[in-house]
């Protein structure tokens, strides 16, 4: 389910950017795919 991913991939960024911050790379690319996620869900 959609939203289960989006609760997790939303957990991931938080753990990321608090380790590596807002601005590393690897929290930007898990944000892009939270983005990608909530956008899925709003075209439905």
């Amino acid at each position: 389910m959609v939203v289960k991913q989006i609760e997790k991939k939303r957990e991931q960024m938080l753990n990321l950017a608090a380790k590596y911050g807002l601005t590393a790379e690897i929290t930007v690319r898990c944000s892009q795919e939270l983005d990608r996620l909530l956008n899925i869900v709003q075209k439905h």
